[in-house]
C-alpha cells in the first residue's frame, strides 16, 4: 500500500485514503515552528558561552523538543477536523511575524510589546514593513499554509478523535517532562541567568502576552478614572505679574547620551548650546516604550504606585485643569494613550495652512507642532487662558526604525544615512548618523519653540520643559529599537534627556545658578508632574515638594 495517493477528483495529495488526522497536522506544524520559527531563540542560545560545549548543544536540542511538545500540547485543544486548519494558520502567521521582529531587531515579545503592537497606527506599521518581512512571512508561514490548503483532513468521529487527542496530549507531556528531567539544571541556570530567553519562545510568547493583556483589561473596572487633585487651586500671583505659559515637549526615543549638552562628542545640540538652557544628565525613564512610559510619566503618584494601581486614575493634565488652567495636548504621533481624553486636544496634521514641506505621505515633521500655536491658544477658554496655559507637544522625535524620515533634507549634518528599516543591514556609523540627525532636528524644534516663547514675553511668563519618553538601542550588544522588559533593559533604553528653559521673568523667581547645580543629580520621570505643578503654581494635596526639582531653588 502506498503511503500517499493522488485523488483523481481533487488532484490533491492525501495521507492514506481518509486524509490527514488533525493531530498529525498539529505535530507537523509544532515541529516546523519549534525548529524554524524559533531561530531567534536558537541563535540567542548559541551565542551564550555556556552553550559552546557538547552539553550546551544537547540542551539546545532538548529545549527545541520541549518547545515542540509544549506547542503541540496547546494545539491539541484545536486538533479537530473543523478547527485545525484556521488555528494552525493563526499560529503560523504569528510565529513568522514574531520570528522576523525578534530576529531582525533583537527584541522580545512580552505584554509591553503586545500593547505597543495593539496601539501602533498605520504610519508606524508602514515603517516596520520591509522586503525581509515579506520573505520571512512567505517562507515561515506561506509555504506551510500553501501545503495545508491542499491536504484533506481525516473525517473521524468525535470519540475516536478525542481519544487520539488525549494520547497526543499525554505524549507531549511525557516529551516535555522527560527532557526537562534530564536537563533540569541547564534549564534552571539558563532561565535564571538569561531571563529574556523565556520571552523568545515563539509563538507561545505572543499568545501568552496577549492573554495577559486581555486579562488585565478585563480586570480593569469600567467607568471613568478615579478623580485626582480635585482640590487643586492656583497660588495668588503678585500684582502686575503675567500668567504663566509652559510648553511641555514630550520627546520620542531620544537618548541622553546622544545629546551634546550632556557631553556627547558630536554637535547634536548646536542651537540649544547657544541658549541659556539646563540639561539634566542623569534622568531615568518610567518604561522602555511609549505605551508604558507616557501614562506613567504623567502620573502624579510615581512609577511604583502607577504600576500597582488596580483602577485607572486621572493624571497631571486633569489636575492642571482642576486648578483652572488652560490645557492643550497637540500630537504628532500615535495619540496620547488616553492621557488627554478629558482635556482639549488636536493633531499636528490638522493645523491650518501647513506648509507642504512639513507633511507628506501621511506624516508631518515635528515643526508642524509649532505651526499656528497662537490660533490654537486663542481657541481655548478665555477664563482659563487668563490664569495660565500648558501646551503639551507630543513629538515624532527619533521614532524608529525609519530614522531618516525624522529630519528634513536641509538638517542632516551627518552623512551617509541609513535609509532602510532593516537596521542590521546598515553600516554602524551610517545608522548612528541617521539617528543623530533626528536629534539635531529635535534641537532645532526646541530652539524654535524657545524663540516662539520669547515672542510672548509681553503677555506671559514663559518656560519650556522637554523630556523623552524612553531611549533606544542602536546595535549595542546586537540590540535595536526599544521595549525590552524594564528589569533587564540596557541603559540606552532608559537613560533619557531632560532640558529646561526659563524666560527672564520665570528665572527671576529662582535662585541664581541653583538649577545648573543640579544637572548631574539623579532624577526620573517621577519628577515631571510635581515640577510642572510647581512651575504653574498649583497647590493640591497630591503635590510632593520633594519631587519638584525647582522647589529647592525657588525664592520664597
Amino acid at each position: 500500500m502506498h503511503l500517499f495517493h493522488r485523488s483523481a477528483a481533487s488532484g490533491r495529495y492525501s495521507h492514506m485514503a481518509g486524509g490527514w488526522n488533525p493531530l498529525t497536522l498539529n505535530w507537523l506544524a509544532s515541529a516546523w515552528m519549534a525548529i524554524l520559527a524559533n531561530w531567534p531563540l536558537w541563535n540567542t542560545l548559541h551565542q551564550l558561552p555556556e552553550m559552546t560545549s557538547l552539553r550546551g548543544k544537547l540542551f539546545i536540542a532538548a529545549l527545541c523538543g520541549m518547545v515542540m511538545g509544549l506547542t503541540a500540547f496547546v494545539l491539541t485543544l484545536a486538533s479537530w477536523r473543523w478547527s485545525i486548519k484556521p488555528v494552525l494558520a493563526i499560529f503560523l502567521l504569528a510565529a513568522a511575524a514574531g520570528a522576523h521582529f525578534m530576529g531582525t531587531y533583537n527584541v522580545v515579545i512580552d505584554t509591553t510589546m503586545i500593547v505597543n503592537v495593539l496601539q501602533t497606527d498605520a504610519r508606524e506599521t508602514r515603517d516596520l514593513l520591509s522586503l525581509r518581512f515579506f520573505i520571512a512571512m512567505l517562507l515561515l508561514a506561506g509555504l506551510p499554509l500553501l501545503w495545508l490548503t491542499r491536504v484533506r483532513v481525516q473525517p473521524l468521529g468525535w470519540w475516536p478523535q478525542l481519544k487520539r487527542n488525549l494520547l497526543g496530549a499525554l505524549a507531549a507531556l511525557i516529551l516535555m517532562v522527560g527532557l526537562l528531567a534530564i536537563f533540569f539544571a541547564d534549564m534552571s541556570t539558563t532561565m535564571h541567568n538569561h531571563k529574556s530567553v523565556r520571552y523568545l519562545i515563539n509563538p507561545l510568547n505572543s499568545f501568552y502576552a496577549l492573554g495577559m493583556v486581555a486579562a488585565e483589561a478585563g480586570a480593569t473596572p469600567s467607568g471613568p478614572p478615579l478623580a485626582v487633585g480635585t482640590d487643586a487651586k492656583l497660588v495668588t500671583r503678585p500684582a502686575g505679574s503675567l500668567p504663566p505659559l509652559l510648553l511641555l515637549v514630550v520627546g520620542e526615543t531620544a537618548r541622553a547620551d546622544h545629546f551634546s549638552l550632556n557631553g556627547y562628542a558630536r554637535p547634536t545640540n548646536p542651537q540649544l548650546a547657544e541658549l541659556d538652557v539646563l540639561s539634566l544628565r542623569e534622568v531615568r525613564s518610567c518604561g522602555t516604550s511609549t505605551a508604558t512610559s507616557l501614562p506613567c510619566m504623567f502620573s502624579v503618584f510615581g512609577k511604583d504606585s502607577f504600576e500597582s494601581e488596580d483602577h485607572p486614575r486621572e493624571n497631571l493634565l486633569d489636575v492642571l485643569q482642576h486648578a483652572g488652567l488652560a490645557v492643550l495636548w497637540l500630537d504628532n504621533q500615535a495619540g496620547c494613550k488616553g492621557l488627554c481624553d478629558r482635556v482639549p486636544q488636536a493633531d499636528a496634521h490638522d493645523g491650518p495652512n501647513l506648509p507642504p514641506a512639513l507633511c507628506s505621505d501621511g506624516e508631518c515633521l515635528d515643526e508642524a507642532l509649532l505651526h499656528g500655536l497662537d490660533a490654537r491658544i486663542a481657541a481655548l477658554p478665555a477664563e482659563r487662558r487668563d490664569k495660565g496655559v500648558v501646551l503639551v507637544l507630543h513629538q515624532m522625535g527619533s521614532h524608529g526604525p525609519a530614522y531618516w524620515k525624522r529630519s528634513p533634507p536641509d538638517r542632516k549634518p551627518f552623512k551617509p544615512e541609513c535609509e532602510t528599516n532593516v537596521l542590521q543591514k546598515c553600516d554602524r556609523q551610517a545608522l548612528v548618523n541617521t539617528y543623530d540627525n533626528s536629534i539635531v532636528y529635535t534641537d532645532h524644534l526646541l530652539a524654535s519653540a524657545i524663540g516662539w516663547l520669547k515672542g510672548r514675553a509681553s503677555s506671559h511668563t514663559t518656560a519650556m520643559l522637554y523630556v523623552s519618553d524612553h531611549g533606544e538601542s542602536l546595535g549595542e550588544n546586537n540590540l535595536y529599537l526599544h521595549g525590552l522588559p524594564y528589569a533587564f533593559a540596557p541603559r540606552e533604553q532608559k537613560h533619557v534627556p531632560w532640558v529646561m528653559w526659563f524666560s527672564p521673568a520665570a528665572s527671576a523667581s529662582l535662585k541664581p545658578d541653583c538649577m545648573q547645580a543640579q544637572r548631574d543629580t539623579p532624577y526620573s520621570h517621577d519628577n515631571i508632574s510635581h515640577t510642572v505643578l510647581g512651575l504653574m503654581g498649583v497647590q493640591t494635596s497630591v503635590y510632593r515638594e520633594a519631587l519638584d526639582i525647582t522647589a529647592g531653588c525657588r525664592l520664597r
